[in-house]
């Protein structure tokens, strides 16, 4: 079976940095777009999660059928395979889109994504421990200006006070933690059967778990035809998108250059947090952004 390749001209890189930065303002306008729901509209958490994982693995799964179906129907009929498709569903996607929902419910989206970026270091602490090795200069400093970044940003600079919420910097930790088995525990199968047909069939599980515990159908939200739009958006375009936008940046210009220009999230949800919803960023939280994304660029 043939996998798409793309030769790395300066034209595939230009449109590589483009679809990448595309994916990541999308990702970043979706995180507002959901605090839009839950503020105005009391849309809960695991209402949002529960349509958008199901609706978003029909996508998924729609698009592996067009693009690669014999990839598609070989992750069916890979039986051995289904405990993996399991424990993604409920780690990678389920337990990841619900801790960063609630890290925006009680936070906003601009914090909520650059805490999301601390993933990097559970995943640097995971390379190490396989590797039986201590982390580098580099990653050392990295993992410094995250800790500090972090402990601005929850204490807006005044040790002896938690100006973040509790519950916010928790949701926030635990998104990290599920956003890192994302690069961790799928990545044999989809390096077998493509991301999209493995991100459709975990998708696709997660969310049909959540609605069976959640039964969105009982208490939807009052949408108005604004709010259906938003939901809309965070379904096609926050979700499946901004994913499908980053791979194929990904594979036009690699992991790394994407992994740098992936810093256009938290920056979009920060910008769009403050137009969309009011939110206010003193100097002191600008500050630990600021040091935990300089953490990308020392962790790799």
């Amino acid at each position: 079976m043939r996998r798409a390749t793309f030769e790395r001209t300066p034209k595939s890189l230009l449109i590589g940095i483009g679809v990448t930065l595309l994916g990541g303002a999308l990702w970043g306008v979706n995180a507002t777009v959901s605090k839009i729901l839950m503020s105005d509209y009391g849309a809960d958490p695991l209402w949002i999660a529960s349509i958008r994982q199901l609706c978003a693995g029909v996508l998924f799964l729609a698009a592996a059928g067009a693009t690669k179906p014999k990839l598609l129907t070989g992750a069916v009929r890979d039986v051995r395979s289904y405990p993996v498709y399991l424990l993604g569903a409920l780690i990678c996607v389920m337990a990841t889109q619900v801790t960063y929902l609630n890290a925006i419910k009680w936070t906003n989206s601009g914090t909520a994504t650059v805490m999301q970026t601390l993933n990097l270091l559970f995943v640097l602490a995971w390379v190490c421990l396989r590797g039986r090795r201590l982390p580098g200069k580099r990653e050392t400093l990295g993992v410094a200006l995250a800790f500090m970044g972090t402990v601005l940003i929850a204490t807006g600079g005044d040790l002896t006070t938690l100006t973040l919420p509790l519950a916010g910097l928790m949701w926030g930790l635990g998104d990290a933690l599920a956003t890192a088995t994302m690069s961790i525990l799928p990545v044999k199968v989809m390096g077998r059967y493509g991301n999209f047909t493995v991100n459709g069939l975990m998708f696709l599980i997660s969310g049909v778990i959540l609605c069976a515990v959640v039964r969105p159908w009982a208490h939807a939200p009052q949408l108005d035809a604004l709010g259906i739009g938003l939901m809309v958006f965070t379904v096609i375009g926050g979700t499946f998108g901004a994913y499908w936008l980053y791979m194929s940046g990904v594979m036009r210009i690699g992991a790394m250059r994407a992994t740098m220009l992936g810093t256009s999230e938290p920056v979009l949800a920060t910008i769009s947090a403050v137009a969309l919803t009011g939110a206010v960023f003193t100097p002191v939280d600008l500050v630990g952004f600021a040091m935990i994304l300089a953490m990308v660029f020392l962790v790799r």
